[in-house]
């Protein structure tokens, strides 16, 4: 009978209440492994995890879990019974946490949603949401590809969208190039559903608030304006196609998105530019397309392309975009996100900018992203103080005011109350406004907001000390009355500083900071060692260890400049590294090394081009987190290279040559995030494993000894399971017991037809991948199959070790001295098979044995 619970891959997830369920051992390791957590793991669990072992033991806690179809993480506690390990990582603050699928095998039959979430799942193994589960495990990619899929999810049901974005026919005649060419700049004008990555960045790093006006130049089909404006943003906007009588007028807040990479004419694209930054009164947003390794369709023109539907398109790369804004603005571009940057006309928002950038405060703004045209998350339950002024109007007033509390990081005072006169008109006083709006929200968020907020300036007061110190009133006006609020003097601000700033220095403070990241899912940590994660991460962790980045980047250079930064717990150092398309690649490779040496206030630089020898960047998911884009890619890539088990990849790794040449050999292709089976039909006497070549596997045995028929496989999939089962089975055996005889391995159409007696191709996989004459597989189990024999050995004993030993699909035991049967295919069934003789010389199968095991490698 299977265990309760749900199975994937090698793993296991059973609801805590289903432990009693579990075998006697099963229910010890839990035991076990449970004892290990430590005294502060007060942290409810309700969902386990284990492996086909049972070594590997998480306790997951899905609060939701029983209520909605997908609830999502919140923390996780791992126990890795061979090593004692213990480690935990908190989902709290994650924007895009693990997600619980297939909710009703972890459910009692009496929980109402049960059967809501069995029909569900049925629809969405019906649309095919299930085919890639590597990639689906994250709420955001989730969300992602129902939507791609061409649905939303409402409650426990799919329900179809309609068609949101309307296709642009490709223009039906070519163009010839010899003619003036009259671009149809309006055809890349999308219809969208989210707001654009521009106005995202803007809002998610607070520059784009309700009380400022919000401009889009060359805003297309107005998507961004009409989501804005229906959240109460005031919002204007100009198209030379699709709104032309709007008028250019100054705003707060500008948007440039997505308009010079289609203008074919260099002075034009100036022209656009200088245009939207003179309207901008706060803060100019510029985005582009970016350049990629991916083919472009479409023919050269100028430095563009000109593409069939008669458009054009200047992909710009991360550098060359910046270069552009500060060459003809003559002002400081920062990079927001990929293509996306901020030129600030007002230089407090720049500064509060600034000063935000070393801050978490970015979170904030992010999740009020979720305001804007998606669902508001319950409100919670009215208090006294709301009873005479529950209208709309005053809730959404206590909204825009609680906003403002975890911007500020504190209670507002009077200039910074959003329309106080609002306030004192639908509260009485703006002092019961702010009074009512406390009692009804969540004053632990605001004490995290506050926390968050003196830490931030704490480092940025730190790092001050590096360059010029500031006067008090040289301060922006809510940085000073910040320092007010959370110290009470500017001198007191600064002591704290020094003392932040001179706490770098103890290597016990720096653990106990990283070991604090690492649980919050910011970084691979190496216990007492260092904290390696990428360089976007760095806003997000403890004050001590911005500073002590900070320090780093004062002496080399701008952070933004690297992709990972690694913290040395005890040696004072910090390592600054850029590779080659970070982002891009699932193995990127380093081009650059800076390693800071703190202590001495020095630093070495090691470029990796011509003088060391580029290495690739493994387990790239390590260093990142689920937030990222292709999170959920890059961690399916770097699950499916450690099952292959072709590498030891510790330390760092091997070199890039032998990387790839091992991977040929073992007939994967390296491809875009996805690790795949070769296409290609190889020579006989290419290796196959470690100890044999394909000719060895193909021109064996009795029958073509005797024949001498050509029976290379045809099918290139052939030759992938042949050496999947000379790495996973034959090599192993010959490890341990040494040299085998082959008497029977692949038998192709030719072959088989001149073996006497009885056999079943259809089942015993010695045809492996082949067809038949009309395209149909010989066997429909895949995978390849084996018959040999270890002279002088006791064939039980050998059949007793590749059971317990290799991940085998089906093995036949006949003898002490007689060949085995082995098989390795995909659906790694472990059947062990005694064919016991009969009085009348016939042979009778016993199963023996079916027991899962979790090294299966190459699955």
């Amino acid at each position: 009978m299977d265990l309760v619970g749900k199975k994937i891959g090698f793993r296991r997830y059973v609801h805590a209440d289903q432990i009693k369920s579990l075998t006697c051992d099963i229910r010890s390791a839990v035991d076990s492994a449970t004892k290990l957590l430590p005294e502060q793991a007060a942290t409810p669990f309700n969902v386990v995890r284990f492996d086909d072992n049972s070594c590997d033991f998480a306790f997951l806690n899905y609060p939701a879990l029983g209520t909605i179809p997908f609830p999502a993480l919140t923390s996780s506690w791992r126990v890795d019974l061979t090593t004692s390990r213990v480690s935990f990582r908190s989902y709290a603050d994650s924007l895009n946490p693990p997600i619980l699928h297939r909710t009703e095998l972890l459910l009692p039959d009496n929980n109402p949603i049960k059967g809501a979430c069995i029909a569900l799942t049925k629809q969405c193994e019906q649309i095919g949401l299930f085919d890639r589960p590597g990639l689906i495990g994250f709420q955001r990619e989730w969300s992602n590809l129902i939507q791609q899929h061409g649905y939303e999810l409402e409650g426990f049901e799919l329900r179809p969208l309609g068609n949101v974005v309307q296709d642009v026919a490709s223009l039906s005649e070519a163009i010839d190039s010899t003619e003036p060419v009259s671009f149809l700049r309006h055809l890349t004008a999308l219809s969208r559903s989210t707001l654009s990555a521009p106005v995202q960045s803007l809002i998610r790093d607070g520059l784009l608030c309700i009380e400022q006006s919000f401009f889009d130049y060359g805003c297309g089909k107005g998507d961004d304006l009409a989501a804005l404006s229906s959240s109460g943003f005031t919002v204007s906007g100009w198209d030379p196609y699709y709104r032309p009588d709007g008028v250019q007028s100054a705003a707060d807040v500008v948007n440039l998105g997505f308009v010079i990479n289609v203008i074919e004419d260099f002075e034009e694209r100036i022209a656009a530019l200088t245009s939207a930054y003179t309207l901008a009164r706060g803060v100019l947003a510029v985005a582009v397309m970016l350049s990629s390794n991916q083919p472009v369709n479409g023919r050269a023109y100028k430095d563009g392309v000109r593409t069939s539907r008669n458009t054009f398109q200047k992909y710009f790369s991360q550098t060359e975009l910046q270069q552009f804004i500060e060459g003809v603005l003559d002002e400081d571009a920062y990079p927001a996100a990929p293509g996306v940057f901020y030129v600030f006309k007002d230089r407090s928002v720049e500064q509060r900018y600034l000063v935000g950038r070393t801050s978490d405060r970015s979170r904030v703004a992010r999740a009020r992203l979720a305001t804007i045209n998606y669902v508001r998350p319950p409100r919670l339950a009215k208090t006294p103080a709301l009873k005479k002024t529950a209208t709309p109007e005053a809730l959404a007033y206590l909204d825009r005011l609680w906003a403002r509390c975890l911007e500020l990081g504190r209670r507002p005072i009077l200039n910074e109350m959003p329309d106080a006169d609002d306030a004192r008109r639908i509260f009485g006083s703006t002092g019961r406004a702010l009074r009512a709006c406390l009692a009804q929200n969540d004053q632990d968020a605001l004490r995290r907001a506050e926390v968050g907020r003196r830490d931030d300036i704490l480092v940025m007061l730190a790092l001050h000390f590096f360059g010029r110190r500031r006067r008090f009133t040289q301060l922006e006006s809510r940085l000073q009355t910040d320092v007010k609020e959370f110290f009470g003097s500017y001198q007191l601000a600064e002591a704290k500083a020094h003392q932040v700033l001179f706490s770098v220095r103890d290597p016990e403070i720096i653990r106990l900071a990283c070991e604090q990241a690492a649980a919050s899912g910011l970084g691979w940590l190496e216990p007492g060692e260092s904290l390696q994660l990428h360089t976007s991460l760095v806003e997000r962790l403890p004050a001590p260890l911005r500073v002590y980045v900070g320090c780093a980047t004062a002496l080399a250079g701008d952070l933004k400049s690297y992709d990972l930064v690694k913290l040395h717990i005890r040696s004072g150092k910090v390592t600054l590294m850029s590779f080659d398309d970070f982002l891009g690649k699932p193995l990127p490779a380093l081009q650059s090394r800076i390693k800071v040496r703190l202590r001495e206030q020095e630093f070495d630089v090691f470029t990796y081009r011509n003088e060391y020898l580029p290495t690739l960047l493994y387990w790239k998911s390590r260093y990142i987190n689920e937030e990222f884009s292709n999170y959920a890619e890059q961690l399916a890539f770097d699950e499916s290279l450690e099952a292959l088990k072709l590498f030891d990849l510790s330390g760092h790794g091997v070199p890039e040559v032998t990387f790839l040449k091992t991977l040929r050999q073992a007939r994967y292709d390296l491809g875009h995030f996805e690790l795949t089976r070769s296409q290609t039909i190889p020579l006989l006497d290419t290796p196959c494993g470690v100890n044999f070549k394909y000719r060895d596997l193909v021109e064996c045995g009795e029958t073509w000894t005797r024949t001498r028929v050509d029976n290379s496989p045809k099918s290139p999939a052939t030759y992938n399971a042949l050496c999947d089962l000379a790495r996973y089975v034959l090599d192993p055996v010959i490890d341990y017991f040494g040299a085998i005889k082959i008497t029977y391995a692949f038998a192709g159409r030719s072959l088989t037809k001149h073996i006497p007696g009885r056999i079943d191709p259809s089942r015993d996989q010695h045809a492996s991948c082949e067809s038949t004459a009309k395209g149909r597989p010989i066997c429909g189990r895949g995978g390849a199959a084996v018959d040999f024999l270890v002279e002088f050995e006791d064939m039980s004993e050998v059949a007793n070790w590749v059971a317990a030993n290799t991940p085998f699909d089906r093995l036949y035991y006949y003898d002490r001295q007689r060949p085995i049967h082995v098989s390795y295919g995909p659906e790694h069934s472990r059947q062990y098979v005694h064919m016991l003789g009969t009085s009348t010389g016939g042979l009778v199968p016993r199963v023996r044995l079916s027991r899962s095991r979790s090294s299966t490698a190459g699955s």
